[in-house]
């Protein structure tokens, strides 16, 4: 890439500062053309947790331009957020959650005015968001936030940006219709609407980095996706008749099937070609805990719908082990690689 590609540092007592550094130190070739938004004394506390065989040194840049100047085994940082000291690991700060929201949108909007060419994002957390009050505590994560950047940025209203979440990894990618929201509420998000515009989000965003038409799955909401109407009829007058709308559009969609053997159909393992590129989910959980199943060390979060590429680790910031240097660095290290890929 001739831009760069941003990393932000995430809630800094947790583990996103740490894998950022066990990122630089063990891959630098993946890491090559990256540049950490975010605390330098923070990441300069993380990077002496690396202290075997050596401690890489960090580099505080003024502009995204000194990252050419920056000499190699070092972690270029852009320092793009207030912090008197590096917070406690462990917790839950009002002060980190504003740092850490302070970086997302310096980032968006970098990447956004062209200056970067895609972010990828350590973990937050989210009661750290609320606790930072103001402008920060109205959104729930880092997809809500870029979802009113990039509607900023349009001149559009956040209605006009519809995004989603994908969860992928090498052997499943599944698409989730709502997000953060309760259960119940999750439960009524699923309309003809939301489901349709998922299924052209996800037809786009998949189709574009396969170069065809993606194969989608959509799982029910009910058990055997409601057995006739027996435990439930959303799929029925609304998923099912989403579903005919898409194809009818040219979509290349299918469903709705059991949530709880699709997940097995669409999987691509050894041995096993997937019956389908990408998996519908109805609502958070029944989506993620597949793929997570899988292995949180590979999986990687993708936002999608957004007129950037963003990408980030499928884990939290693991609080129970901040500050103790046994975080994995594995997802990052994949979600960096998406990035990429997704970029060219």
């Amino acid at each position: 890439m001739n831009k760069p590609l941003l990393i932000t540092m995430g809630d800094g007592a947790g583990i996103g500062p740490e894998i950022i550094a066990k990122a630089f130190r063990d891959a630098p070739a993946e890491l090559a053309g990256c540049i950490v938004v975010g605390d330098v004394a923070t990441l300069r506390r993380a990077a002496a947790l690396m202290a075997a065989p050596l401690a890489w040194p960090v580099a505080h840049l003024d502009s995204l331009a000194d990252a050419s100047s920056v000499p190699p085994r070092c972690i270029p940082v852009l320092q793009k957020c207030e912090l008197f000291a590096p917070i406690p690991y462990g917790l839950v700060s009002h002060l980190a959650g504003k740092a850490a929201a302070d970086c997302i949108v310096w980032t968006a909007r970098a990447v956004l005015a062209g200056e970067a060419a895609a972010m990828v994002t350590a973990p937050i957390h989210k009661e750290a968001l609320a606790a930072a009050g103001g402008w920060v505590a109205g959104f729930a994560g880092h997809t809500e936030m870029l979802q009113a950047e990039a509607a900023a940025f349009l001149g559009q209203p956040v209605s006009a940006v519809p995004v989603r979440m994908m969860l992928a990894n090498d052997e499943l990618k599944t698409v989730l219709v709502s997000i953060h929201m309760s259960l119940r509420k999750a439960i009524e998000a699923v309309t003809f609407d939301s489901v349709l515009q998922t299924l052209r989000i996800t037809h786009q965003a998949v189709g574009a980095s396969l170069g065809r038409a993606p194969r989608i799955a959509v799982a029910g909401l009910n058990p055997h996706a409601g057995e006739g109407g027996l435990f439930g009829s959303e799929e029925q007058r609304i998923i099912a008749p989403a579903i005919a709308a898409a194809r009818a559009e040219g979509l290349d969609a299918s469903g709705p099937f059991a949530p709880d053997t699709v997940f097995m159909r669409a999987r691509h393992a050894p041995g096993h070609a997937g019956e389908f590129d990408v998996v519908v989910a109805m609502y958070h959980d029944q989506g993620l805990i597949p793929v997570k199943y899988l292995g949180v060390e590979q999986g990687v979060n993708v936002t999608l719908g957004l007129p950037l590429v963003r990408t980030s680790p499928d884990h939290g910031t693991a609080f129970d082990i901040a500050g103790s240097g046994r975080a994995d660095a594995s997802s990052l290290r994949a979600a960096i690689r998406l990035a990429r890929q997704l970029v060219a």
